[in-house]
């Protein structure tokens, strides 16, 4: 059984946020001071995900990413995600953090059954590391990845959002950590998602990227990876690891977009920038089973065809990733 989209497109991958809460203010993912906290009873519990993810996953859905906010932050998420890793029909279980609490949880985690981490990582500088996130300590994920490594965990995909005059200057700094740890890097264009003043400012386009790392290293594009999501994905010739660019403003990818995200407050989303959006928390907590499914089944076939992202931001509503479940 398969979730099939109005495009002929086979949806089957849920980006599952399971708090707003972050430990982190990053300049491009939310305010300096915040996003307003919700009350106990806005927030999903976990049977509400459980019960969210079962019903996804039985209409097709294999792969889902918990994220957050900082998804470490939340009480409990390990027993959670050790529930959600048993689910039957689950075939891969990954988790987005920013890997400040991930030393002390990533032996927990690899025993919870989560098979990969996604880490957020915008600077191996300490100064342009604080800045970006307002006050976050790098070395603490660098410790986080090495305890990963430790608890058998496979080598992580590192997330970097480039911005021009910030880090770009640490792009090859970046290819360079993924030949040494034998990980993915993945350079991901600056979005417009809060329409900041000035944004184009520090707007590096993918193929700049590409050609600043093709000067120093050789690479080879890797096609039909699984999991590769909206990555051009390359590997080095000469080396372990490799590198993906992931360019949501200058190259869209909606034709092969095979993803919902449902935030922590029960909202499903079936693109970050388009408006249509399913209100789950009242099917869940006063619905029946069958009414998720049809539900999820006509969320999913009203899904767009392309819905497009400019640089100029001009064609979505402003919003924090954060509470989005980037």
């Amino acid at each position: 059984m398969k979730l099939i989209d109005a495009h002929g497109r086979a949806i089957s991958y849920l980006r599952l946020s399971v708090t707003d809460r972050c430990n982190l203010r990053c300049s491009y993912c939310m305010p300096a001071d915040g996003v307003a906290k919700a009350s106990h009873d806005d927030i999903l519990r976990f049977e509400e995900l459980l019960q969210i993810t079962e019903i996804a996953v039985s209409l097709g859905i294999e792969k889902v990413r918990v994220t957050g906010g900082e998804p470490l932050v939340r009480r409990g998420v390990v027993p959670f995600l050790a529930r959600m890793s048993a689910i039957p029909g689950l075939n891969f279980l990954v988790l987005t953090t920013n890997g400040i609490l991930l030393e002390g949880l990533a032996a927990d985690l690899a025993a919870a059954g989560v098979q990969r981490l996604n880490v957020s990582l915008d600077s191996l500088r300490p100064e342009t590391f604080s800045a970006i996130t307002r006050g976050g300590d790098v070395t603490a994920v660098l410790r986080g990845l090495d305890a990963a490594e430790r608890a058998g965990l496979p080598p992580p995909k590192l997330n970097v959002v480039v911005m021009k005059g910030v880090n770009d200057d640490e792009i090859l700094d970046f290819t360079a950590l993924a030949r040494e740890r034998g990980c993915t890097v993945r350079f991901i264009e600056y979005m417009p998602t809060s329409r900041a003043e000035g944004w184009q400012n520090h707007f590096v386009p993918g193929e700049e990227i590409y050609r600043r790392i093709t000067a120093r290293y050789d690479l080879e594009p890797i096609t039909g990876g699984q999991g590769a999501g909206p990555a051009r994905l390359y590997r080095f010739t000469d080396a372990p690891g490799g590198i993906g660019i992931i360019s949501a403003v200058s190259g869209h990818f909606c034709a092969s977009c095979n993803r919902i995200r449902v935030t922590a407050r029960g909202v499903a989303r079936s693109c970050l920038f388009a408006d249509n959006a399913l209100d789950l928390k009242p099917l869940l907590r006063e619905g029946t089973r069958s009414d998720v499914e049809a539900a999820l089944r006509s969320f999913v076939r009203a899904k767009p065809g392309h819905h497009l992202m400019t640089p100029d931001g001009a064609h979505h509503k402003p919003f924090a990733m954060s509470g989005i479940g980037g």
